[in-house]
């Protein structure tokens, strides 16, 4: 059974249970959901993958993995890498699982032909606006927008949970930035300030670049870019100056991308809650860029060690064979050579 990766299947449905079960305790509206990929030899984009797993499996995979980092770099001195890993291992698991699973158990997933298809698919959707009529598997805004319909007609009680719970990501936020060695490990309450003050300077770019692509990504690409560069630069010599005024290390930046990136998406989760609020004010706006940028960086980092795998055609060949029997797999080469034939011959045509 393990050979089959029972194991590895167990954990990814046992993470759509635990999602849809909780969703329903906090907000009812209980309907069907599938535990897993069903025994089937069609090919699912990475778009359809990222559609159904990504809020109950790809973004808690990503915030157990993030504690593990953060567990590595600042555990006792004293406890050993042995005693880290049997500790943690179990944890690892399921947060790979959580993250690779699908791709792993999807028909022809390491196929490079499909892989480049799948790309240009899911560049496509995520890009595409939203609007009346739009389906969700057509642009990632009418998915956004579905995705977050139970909280949308839920009562207050579900509203205020939701905000507790996104107040997690805030506590990351407050216990790293006090291990800077910027901050010079002073406890005052003003270094957690100055931190929020980083985090809106990084919200103004980010609003800034949105509002340059609507400028001139149409028609003044050479514009765009430019501007593009001129902030690239501009963040890049504050780095450079801080680092030589205030000591700024680059362990410091590793350590402000982990605590940066949970609190942006606390302010999305957050965002989302009070949505009756904010719906008509350059707030939500903002939310819906914000939202995009961390779904688009989530795909591109779920996406990059899939492409480099399928680049190796026997990890395309090993996966047909745990997946289906004997009989089929004969089946499925036979296919690939002559749809391989079939396509030698188009392009000599």
């Amino acid at each position: 059974m393990q050979l089959q990766l029972a194991a590895v299947f167990f954990t990814l449905s046992l993470g759509t249970k635990t999602h849809y079960y909780g969703r329903t305790i906090l907000y009812g509206g209980a309907k069907y959901r599938p535990t897993g990929r069903k025994v089937v030899v069609f090919h699912a984009s990475f778009s359809e993958n990222y559609r159904l797993y990504s809020r109950s499996h790809f973004t808690k995979g990503f915030e157990l993995l993030l504690l593990l980092i953060v567990y590595d770099l600042f555990r006792r001195s004293y406890q050993s890498s042995m005693a880290y890993v049997l500790i943690t291992y179990s944890i690892w698991f399921m947060s790979i699982t959580w993250l690779f699973a699908p791709f792993l158990f999807n028909p022809s997933g390491f196929d490079w032909e499909k892989i480049v298809d799948d790309w240009k698919d899911w560049n496509k959707w995520i890009n595409v606006q939203g609007g009346i009529g739009v389906q969700p598997d057509k642009s990632w805004e009418s998915w956004w927008y579905e995705e977050q319909a139970h909280i949308r007609h839920s009562g207050l009680s579900s509203r205020l949970i939701e905000i507790l719970l996104s107040l997690r990501f805030f506590l990351y936020q407050y216990g790293l930035v006090y291990h800077l060695d910027i901050s010079q490990q002073s406890k005052n309450f003003l270094v957690y300030v100055l931190s929020w003050v980083v985090i809106f300077a990084i919200f103004l770019l980010i609003k800034a670049v949105n509002m340059g692509q609507q400028q001139f990504s149409t028609k003044y690409h050479f514009c765009f870019r430019l501007f593009k560069a001129f902030l690239f630069l501009g963040v890049l010599s504050i780095i450079v100056i801080l680092s030589i005024i205030c000591k700024l290390s680059s362990m410091d930046i590793i350590v402000c991308g982990l605590a940066f990136l949970p609190t942006g998406w606390g302010l999305i989760l957050l965002g989302q809650a009070v949505r009756p609020k904010i719906e008509n004010t350059g707030l939500w706006e903002f939310t819906l860029v914000m939202a995009r940028a961390y779904d688009h960086g989530m795909g591109v980092i779920l996406y990059a060690p899939i492409a480099c795998l399928a680049w190796l055609p026997i990890i395309s060949a090993f996966q047909t064979r745990f997946l289906f029997n004997k009989g089929l797999n004969r089946r499925l080469d036979l296919y690939s050579i002559l749809a391989g034939k079939k396509n030698k011959k188009n392009r000599q045509a």
